[in-house]
């Protein structure tokens, strides 16, 4: 038994799911499973930053409100020029 007066420290889980990639493609997975376009409630989702554009299901939508919406533009961004101009 640790000392009550002890800190005790967590530690995050590591998963593939804990970068904004991950969570975007865990997002567009649930979104597609629960037959939206995910590309359409995605965007709405940057666009407003409005969640309910994004399903529960499978805890999609608490993943991506994790993120800034900076943050998976940047991602968007990033994923488009390096497949399209680092060839």
């Amino acid at each position: 038994m640790s000392n009550l007066t002890d800190t005790t420290k967590l530690q995050p889980i590591r998963d593939g799911r804990s970068t904004a990639k991950g969570i975007l493609e865990h997002v567009y997975r649930a979104l597609q499973a629960k037959g939206y376009d995910p590309i359409t409630q995605i965007t709405g989702f940057i666009l407003t930053g409005d969640p309910t554009y994004i399903t529960s299901f499978n805890g999609a939508r608490s993943m991506i409100c994790r993120l800034e919406r900076d943050e998976i533009l940047e991602e968007l961004v990033n994923f488009y020029l390096t497949e399209h101009f680092d060839k």
